[in-house]
């Protein structure tokens, strides 16, 4: 699955994982967003957003839930509201993330 947004088409592995997060824009993960259901990007979800993509770039890996809720002040219960797809599989690929180690 290959999303195409402004002339650009960003390629997706099978499960719509980024294969090249270096690419990943705000308007990129709002059209990922949408493929999971999420119309509309809230300030909560750009929180959880930030942290995830900070720490890849940082660490070249998704931080832990537990690191994520600690730094939004979100409780787990809430980021699965944000992410009906949970922090690995949702919003992970809506920060461009490649497929994390673990995830199925």
């Amino acid at each position: 699955m290959n999303i195409t947004l402004e002339n650009q088409t960003f390629e997706m592995d099978g499960d719509g994982f980024m294969t090249e997060p270096n690419r990943w824009t705000k308007a990129l993960a709002e059209a990922i967003a949408k493929t999971d259901g999420i119309e509309t990007l809230t300030e909560n979800h750009w929180k959880v957003i930030d942290i995830i993509r900070r720490n890849y770039e940082e660490k070249g890996m998704a931080p832990m839930v537990r690191v994520i809720c600690k730094e939004t002040g979100l409780k787990l219960k809430e980021i699965y509201e944000l992410f009906p797809l949970g922090p690995a599989r949702g919003a992970c690929r809506v920060a461009g993330l490649p497929k994390p180690d673990g995830c199925v």
